[in-house]
């Protein structure tokens, strides 16, 4: 598989795509003045505890103040912890009451481990960790862990043991220190990881400088910027090229990579061409696609991906396509093709939560099993972690794909002016009559001798054509006269009674 990550930079904008087969995969974007906080490390302070929530709001310097459940409250060195995506999977014991755990007014040292999204506040743990290019430290706890997805027995033992012995301890890292393994650390010498160790150590000792010098509201850990995130968490050896449109960014990211990763740093180019990288690539077309509610399949069906506050819904529909043996065949076939595309748009869009697929309903169970199987495949290069369940008596796919930024949609888009989002528009007609019952009121309610009415031009040309002799009716039942004004700033659903 030939993939390629591309590197854009503006000077208040950096976007980089993931390009697999020609195909954008994952589009990823930083802006300078809403740069996610995400991975970032805050010195806060307790302003509520919400007993019955089993939570307490923290204010961390941010426009909002961050959630803290009781669950994200870090225990016990000697208990295990676990990093979300990376780490074995741990079973917690219950946590206690969060009046036990905090008291309003407390400092705390937290981690982001969710952007502020909509109205909702950043998602925060004291469960600290320090991601390089490798590893993952935990500075509270003691445990060496392996990620999930490396798979082969003797390499999660050999990397283990590796850590063990570079960190100091017979089986365990230092004391007050654990690690976990990334997937990226598979096959890598000893001697990266003593690099990725020593790394982490210093950076740990910077937190804890600042932890001690720090304001509250300061933040005392920021994550790398996007362009150094990317080749710190999307480069690995399968990765042909790393294009970058900028001389200065493709200078710091070879430096990060000479220091960090070696043997990749000579895949990182700078890109001269005089056309826009994006656009020889197709990614600025891909990304208006990505906007859009419908996702055309080759075979002639199509997906129609709605996302709610809630949950995001897949509906898959035939459409054009026919198939050339029986009805069965051809849901299978476009099922298929579907599922492969929905792990795909997952990626591409960022959508994270509950996600429900409605697959065309397969009356063969082997068809469901290998539509569900494929859907698992295609998931598999995903790097956000996700959870497909089995078909519901209903004919549903639930799935979870874990969240800790927007959806490129809502980066990218706000909610209509006109319709207020709801993504429908009263019709003309709708508004004409609503019109005539505020003029009822209107009149009913006020003295005037003639009425004004100010309204969209397509609504008001609606009235004049095809209302006109219900308006002469409605005149001589009020006995009043009413002129209509056109106005283009009015929005559709937008109308002004006025008296004269």
């Amino acid at each position: 598989m030939s993939e390629e990550i591309l590197v854009n930079v503006t000077p208040r904008e950096t976007r980089v795509a993931v390009v697999e087969n020609g195909m954008l995969q994952e589009l990823h974007l930083e802006r300078g003045w809403s740069r996610g906080v995400v991975g970032n490390i805050y010195k806060g302070r307790v302003q509520r505890v919400m007993p019955g929530m089993q939570a307490a709001f923290v204010d961390i310097g941010l426009e909002r103040a961050a959630f803290l459940h009781a669950n994200d409250i870090g225990r016990p060195a000697s208990e295990p912890a676990a990093v979300a995506g990376e780490g074995e999977d741990t079973v917690a014991p219950p946590p206690r009451p969060i009046g036990e755990l905090v008291r309003e007014g407390r400092e705390v040292v937290v981690q982001v481990v969710k952007d502020p999204i909509g109205s909702k506040g950043a998602r925060l743990t004291t469960q600290l960790s320090i991601p390089s290019r490798y590893l993952v430290l935990l500075p509270d706890s003691q445990v060496v862990g392996v990620s999930a997805r490396i798979e082969d027995e003797a390499e999660r033992a050999r990397l283990k043991g590796i850590v063990a012995a570079v960190a100091g301890g017979s089986g365990q890292a230092t004391p007050g220190h654990g690690y976990i393994v990334r997937t990226n650390a598979e096959g890598q010498p000893p001697e990266a990881l003593a690099e990725d160790i020593a790394y982490l150590q210093r950076a740990w000792q910077q937190v804890e400088r600042e932890v001690r010098e720090a304001p509250v509201g300061a933040r005392v850990y920021e994550d790398l910027s996007l362009p150094l995130r990317a080749v710190r968490d999307l480069m690995r050896r399968d990765v042909e090229k790393v294009k970058v449109d900028s001389r200065e960014t493709c200078d710091k990211l070879r430096a990060f990579a000479a220091q960090y990763m070696p043997g990749l740093a000579e895949k990182i180019e700078h890109y001269t061409g005089s056309r826009a990288i994006f656009d020889l690539y197709g990614v600025e077309d891909e990304i208006q696609r990505a906007l859009e509610k419908e996702v055309p399949l080759k075979s002639g069906g199509y997906l129609v991906i709605d996302q709610t506050e809630a949950m995001t819904t897949v509906d898959v529909n035939t459409g054009s396509f026919v198939g050339q043996r029986n009805l069965e065949e051809t849901v299978y076939r476009t099922n298929l093709e579907a599922a492969q595309s929905v792990a795909r748009q997952l990626r591409l869009r960022n959508l994270g939560g509950i996600i429900i697929i409605d697959f065309i309903d397969m009356v063969d169970p082997e068809h469901r099993r290998q539509v569900l199987r494929t859907l698992e495949k295609s998931l598999v290069r995903d790097h956000a972690k996700t959870t497909v369940y089995d078909f519901s008596p209903l004919g549903l796919v639930e799935m979870t794909r874990k969240r800790t930024v927007d959806s490129l949609q809502r980066q990218l888009s706000e909610p209509c002016h006109e319709c207020g989002g709801r993504g429908m528009l009263k019709t003309a007609e709708t508004v004409t009559y609503e019109i005539f019952r505020e003029v009822v009121r209107a009149v009913r309610q006020f003295e005037a001798a003639r009425l004004l009415v100010i309204a969209s031009p397509k609504v008001v040309a609606r009235i004049t054509d095809e209302e006109s002799a219900a308006v002469a009716e409605l005149e001589e039942f009020l006995g009043k006269s009413i002129r209509f004004q056109a106005d283009a700033q009015y929005l559709q659903e937008q109308f002004d009674v006025v008296l004269l």
